[in-house]
């Protein structure tokens, strides 16, 4: 059995958190950017500041 600490980590692109290696992206690994749908909606661009009137 392997820890978890000995699985392949990855930096999400939006949020700059750590992704540990999922079972569910076992054969699309190389293809993960993002830690979550939130982040992947967000595209790692920085939001503009909201304009106040």
């Amino acid at each position: 059995m392997r820890r978890k600490s000995d699985l392949p980590v990855k930096t999400c692109t939006a949020c700059g958190r750590p992704m540990v290696w999922r079972k569910a992206w076992a054969k699309v690994w190389d293809e993960v950017k993002y830690c979550s749908d939130a982040c992947r909606k967000k595209k790692g661009g920085a939001q503009p500041p909201a304009q106040s009137d």
